[in-house]
């Protein structure tokens, strides 16, 4: 019975710890966008960025032949 008036204290600063967690995370917008996270690791990183620089070059003015 003694352990209760621990405990309860304790599950109680545990449950409104918890509840500022998650505020804050609604506060930042931490769940605005579920579906980016996931598609992210379905491609690389090398990949998109070799396509955007390799796009960026092929757009650029053509050169003069010498």
């Amino acid at each position: 019975m003694a352990s209760l008036y621990i405990l309860i204290p304790i599950a109680i600063v545990l449950v409104c710890i918890a509840v500022g967690v998650f505020l804050w995370a609604v506060k930042s917008e931490q769940f605005e966008d579920l579906e980016r996270q996931g598609f992210d690791i379905l491609f690389d990183e090398s990949e998109t960025k070799a396509k955007s620089t390799s796009d960026s070059n092929s757009e650029s003015a053509p050169k003069k032949p010498e």
